[in-house]
């Protein structure tokens, strides 16, 4: 356990979506953003010092009660910029053409919410579901990926996924979270693809999605090789989640030399964890989690794991 508190206040987390630009002199701890229930009463942070044990901040109250789209307040992802702001994406509503914005430089503070309307302009869009939220240090802008169906779209996989839904991967950039590039398709894999997020670590990137293909029934992680934030991307390897467990939401978090990746088990009602030294060879390290709610009403759902300053830590508790 020392030997992973040293390291990781050495390193931070060294991973796209959820660093926090720690400084490397400060004690370093690990927040874990989610959502309860079906999202309505907002945002809920968890404290641990080794990334296995989770401490629901607050008593499990809530910390952003969602007021835009549908508000609901689902999949929260939150990335630490170059500004020093941590700025958070989410699903407002399941049927909404765009997504919730907010930023706060204490995760106690909030700007004014915001809906994005990332999928306006496809207007028999279904959805925008679980955005994430990266930091390009390399292009200097911010990368928000999410999940959409646009009817016909994609015709060869039609009736793969659970009713008319056939996801793929959209995107946009910004600098400022005022003006946006145009919505682009990121990335098909050639079947329907929900979750997508990407993670630096062990000195390349890495794209992990989960496969939404019902039929047959898929419903687990994979991972492939990426040659930036912008791709191209590699091959999917082969499910990272054990056989049967319909996974979800994967989060990448790096502890000490090891790599996490969080999934909501949501079927099961309860969340799991991989963990890995390569991205290719992965360990079940589930019964050594310990999460807020496991079993009930409360539990865990979609979030993201991210290095954060002891001291801010402690002002959140």
């Amino acid at each position: 356990m020392k030997r992973r508190a040293v390291l990781a206040t050495l390193a931070g987390a060294l991973l796209a979506g959820c660093t926090g630009l720690p400084r490397t002199d400060e004690k370093q701890a690990y927040l874990f953003a989610y959502f309860i229930g079906n999202g309505a009463d907002g945002l809920h942070l968890a404290a641990s010092n080794d990334g296995y044990q989770w401490e629901a901040l607050r008593g499990g109250a809530s910390f952003l009660t969602p007021t835009v789209g549908t508000k609901l307040m689902r999949d929260p992802s939150l990335v630490r910029g170059p500004d020093g702001l941590y700025h958070m994406v989410w699903t407002s509503g399941w049927n909404d053409k765009g997504i919730g914005y907010a930023s706060s430089p204490d995760l106690m503070n909030w700007s004014p919410q915001r809906q994005l309307p990332v999928m306006a302009h496809e207007p028999t869009a279904l959805n925008a579901w679980a955005p994430e939220i990266f930091h390009d240090t390399q292009r200097g802008h911010y990368l928000i990926l999410w999940s959409s169906t646009v009817p016909g779209r994609f015709p060869e996989t039609e009736g793969k996924s659970e009713e008319k839904y056939n996801h793929r991967i959209y995107a946009t950039t910004t600098k400022d979270f005022v003006s946006f590039t145009p919505t682009r398709l990121y990335y098909d894999p050639g079947f329907s693809v929900i979750d997508a997020t990407l993670a630096r670590a062990f000195g390349r990137d890495w794209l992990l999605v989960k496969d939404e293909t019902r039929y047959p029934p898929k419903k687990h992680l994979r991972v492939a090789q990426a040659s930036g934030f912008e791709g191209p991307f590699g091959t999917l390897g082969a499910p990272v989640t054990p056989s049967g467990l319909w996974s979800e939401g994967p989060s990448v978090l790096q502890v000490g030399d090891e790599v996490i990746v969080y999934y909501d088990a949501y079927t099961a009602g309860h969340y799991g964890a991989m963990r890995t030294r390569d991205m290719v060879n992965w360990e079940d390290v589930t019964a050594k989690l310990r999460f807020p709610g496991t079993g009930t009403r409360q539990r865990v759902r979609h979030g993201t794991a991210f290095a954060a300053p002891a001291s801010l830590i402690s002002k959140l508790r």
